[in-house]
């Protein structure tokens, strides 16, 4: 299934799986992929699935829809393209090229898939990072529930209310907002508009449901 892999800055903040017939991309809450930025209009693109591929096309947007730096009406997808809405990226993956890529999760009952601690042979030595980390929920109906970052990229809230990233760098963690007037507190404080580094410990508030970031220590 083809994928939408969208970044702002090098930092990745959402993957969109394809899965219909024709997906919008706009400002505007009811869009399957929504980009709160000013330079995005309302109902910016909509992304078609035809039978021999898959067609982007621009639904008169302000600013314009390029793909590899060139401005496009309509035009066919390859693997591997770049689309700029804004100063947003948005990379097309068929599916082998997706893969490392983590679904957006959303705070629900029953949506925490379970910590897998990776094995270390003895003396093999181990990278500058943390390879795991989990943010455990502390409020709200999904209290206690645990949400591992194994993957690169993790986006987490309600979307269309408040949704924030959790990207895994080579030197650790980070948090982003994605979308949402209200910005994500860490430890009391809202983020900005630009990634913050996360330590083990940090509370984060989204939306009013608290979690906190917890991260192993190397041994």
């Amino acid at each position: 299934m083809p994928r939408m892999i969208v970044s702002i800055d090098g930092v990745v903040i959402k993957e969109v799986q394809l899965t219909k017939e024709r997906t919008t991309l706009g400002r505007r809450p009811y869009n399957d992929i929504v980009i709160d930025n000013l330079a995005v209009s309302g109902e910016h693109a909509a992304i078609h699935m035809m039978p021999d591929g898959v067609e982007i096309e621009d639904l008169g947007s302000t600013n314009g829809t390029y793909v590899n730096a060139k401005e496009v009406k309509r035009q066919e997808l390859r693997n591997g393209d770049t689309i700029e809405v804004g100063k947003y990226k948005i990379r097309f993956l068929q599916d082998a090229d997706a893969q490392n890529f983590e679904k957006t999760m959303v705070f629900k009952p029953g949506m925490a898939p379970a910590l897998n601690p990776a094995a270390r042979p003895g003396g093999v030595v181990a990278p500058p990072a943390p390879m795991n980390a989990v943010i455990r929920v502390l409020s709200g109906a999904a209290a206690g529930r645990e949400v591992a970052l194994h993957k690169v990229v993790t986006t987490i809230g309600k979307p269309g209310v408040a949704v924030a990233s959790i990207t895994k760098r080579i030197q650790g963690f980070v948090l982003a907002h994605v979308e949402g007037p209200d910005m994500p507190l860490l430890n009391g404080v809202a983020i900005g508009s630009s990634p913050v580094p996360l330590k083990s410990g940090d509370k984060l508030d989204l939306a009013g449901t608290e979690m906190q970031f917890e991260q192993p220590s190397l041994m």
